[in-house]
């Protein structure tokens, strides 16, 4: 037991200076088509089921495939990536039928997603994923997620 714990601990912070090379850098892609969220965000995903869903989703996919896309696998379409496979945040949500429950999961959702492009990932001191806070606007974030959201639904 104690020789895993070494093993995985010496792979942790043997990775960790290729972790901390990654930067975000942010997308080339326009937001003009979307509602303005402001600076403030969101405890909810504001194009979800909305008018602007479409637009979000194509948004949100070119901004994904210049972001994301690297470490999630091109177009949310594959397990294959080094990082996890995004079509999975939204599934135990997909499932719920009671819709006071289903927004209840959302919500959480929301929150966990928002709270991962911000501040990033990291995992016994190695950075998984850089934070994308005061590179991603709100707006490409939200629509980066109905994208994801609409590659799930599609599986």
């Amino acid at each position: 037991m104690r020789r895993i714990l070494l093993s995985t601990l010496f792979l942790a912070f043997a990775a960790q200076p290729l972790a901390a090379q990654e930067v975000a850098v942010a997308p080339d892609v326009s937001t003009a088509g979307l509602p303005a969220l402001g600076t403030q965000w969101l405890s909810a995903n504001p194009y979800r089921n909305q008018p602007a869903a479409a637009e979000a989703r194509a948004i949100g996919r070119d901004a994904y495939n210049q972001a994301c896309a690297r470490c999630h696998g091109v177009d949310a379409s594959t397990n294959a990536a080094p990082a996890p496979d995004l079509r999975n945040l939204d599934r135990g949500c997909r499932r719920i039928v009671d819709p006071a429950l289903k927004a209840r999961c959302q919500a959480d959702n929301d929150a966990y997603f928002a709270r991962t492009v911000r501040q990033g990932k990291v995992i016994l001191g190695v950075t998984h994923m850089p934070p994308w806070q005061g590179v991603l606007s709100q707006e490409l974030a939200w629509a980066i997620q109905v994208f994801v959201e609409s590659r799930a639904a599609a599986r």
